[in-house]
């Protein structure tokens, strides 16, 4: 099977600038049903994830709602898009009504071929400053895959939890949380389109969205932690409006163990690294 150069891409990088709009973070808030900060305090982490969104017309959109690749981002064919996972370190907070900008930097393609078909994994570096000076560094995993059946199982068992939360996640969760993020995957809110086309057997829960669930989960129980890298990938998708379970737990000094799961299974696994504040 012929493989495709994607040497052009490697490197290839673009800087976006957006301010920290206070308007934009009450909407997050309600959709997460989270305090809302003031302008000029801290953003809560992976709140940011609500910006730095290109308002693309809908002429350049794809058939499953995100925009066409080709541009920054490598031409993915027919393929169907999932965020894998991220690493994230964040150095100073990012605050409301701040301009920030962000450079996006290709760090890495590979195409792999399995038993579910051709597989294009790009992994993109985000480095957001502020003040002149790096705030949040991030690296993004994002896979594309060939229209296949979707994984929806998985038997790893979660281990012992320390602490846990109970999520529901309505149809207005999910069609809200794309909206403020402004993510036109139709997998999160066109029942048709995720039933009928890519084969899910409802609308899917957004993996950004477990992440930012499960830090917040983690907060809660630990308030007196300074989080410092967070990392997360995704394992299996979860289907709404069944309930998950976030859970967690301390696996060493300053280390914990985060996770996303329901009857099907283990679905997000991720690591925080923190620091105790006195």
């Amino acid at each position: 099977m012929t493989q495709t150069d994607y040497t052009a891409w490697i490197n290839r990088s673009e800087v976006s600038h957006d301010r920290i709009s206070h308007n934009l973070v009450k909407r997050i808030a309600a959709t997460l049903s989270e305090p809302c900060p003031a302008p000029g305090d801290a953003l809560p982490q992976l709140w940011h994830w609500a910006f730095f969104q290109e308002p693309v017309p809908e002429a350049g959109l794809g058939v499953d709602g995100h925009p066409a690749t080709g541009g920054f981002l490598p031409p993915a064919g027919k393929r169907n898009r999932m965020w894998a996972g991220s690493r994230l370190e964040f150095l100073s907070p990012l605050k409301v009504e701040a301009q920030v900008s962000r450079r996006s930097t290709i760090l890495n393609i590979e195409e792999k071929h399995g038993r579910t078909g051709s597989l294009l994994f790009v992994t993109v570096k985000h480095d957001y400053v502020q003040d002149g000076r790096s705030v949040l560094i991030e690296e993004q995993d994002i896979v594309y895959r060939e229209p296949t059946p979707p994984k929806l199982t998985n038997t790893q068992v979660a281990p012992a939890a320390t602490w846990q939360e109970i999520v529901q996640p309505s149809p207005t969760l999910l069609f809200r949380y794309s909206a403020v993020t402004f993510n036109g995957h139709r997998i999160h809110y066109d029942w048709p389109y995720v039933t009928e086309q890519e084969g899910y057997p409802g609308l899917v829960v957004h993996g950004p969205l477990i992440a930012t669930l499960n830090l917040g989960a983690f907060q809660r129980a630990n308030p007196h932690a300074r989080v410092r890298r967070f990392s997360f990938r995704g394992v299996r998708p979860l289907i709404g409006p069944a309930t998950f379970e976030l859970g967690g737990r301390v696996t060493a000094a300053g280390v914990a163990q985060v996770w996303a799961t329901a009857d099907a299974g283990m679905a997000q696994l991720g690591e925080v690294e923190f620091a105790v504040q006195a």
